[in-house]
């Protein structure tokens, strides 16, 4: 009899397949054949989800940029809205007025 999970693609009566363990390579020794199969697994992972990665990445990056150029002109418009400035302005100019019109009325 073979062991269990090797040749089989199903288990037994339970129908179902068996599952991936997963390893932690710096606690159990394993060989450099298994260590090169490993990497080859997950380049081939790492490369099968590629694109989708890069999809999301484009997007999020489009979204970002386009809530930045939004602050950004809002900002510009809502100072080029503001009048504070040029009425502190206006007041300034009558308060230099009126310190010239005192300064030479004495």
């Amino acid at each position: 009899m073979a062991a269990p999970g090797a040749g089989d693609p199903v288990e037994g009566k339970s129908g179902k397949a068996p599952l991936a363990q997963r390893i932690d390579p710096t606690r159990e020794k394993l060989t450099p054949v298994q260590l090169q199969f490993m990497r080859q697994a997950q380049l081939a992972q790492w490369q099968k989800t590629l694109p989708q990665r890069r999809t999301r990445n484009i997007v999020t990056g489009l979204g970002i940029g386009a809530l930045v150029l939004a602050i950004y002109g809002y900002t510009f418009y809502s100072v080029s809205q503001e009048r504070f400035l040029d009425e502190l302005e206006d007041e300034a100019k009558a308060a230099r007025a009126r310190a010239l019109e005192r300064a030479s009325g004495h």
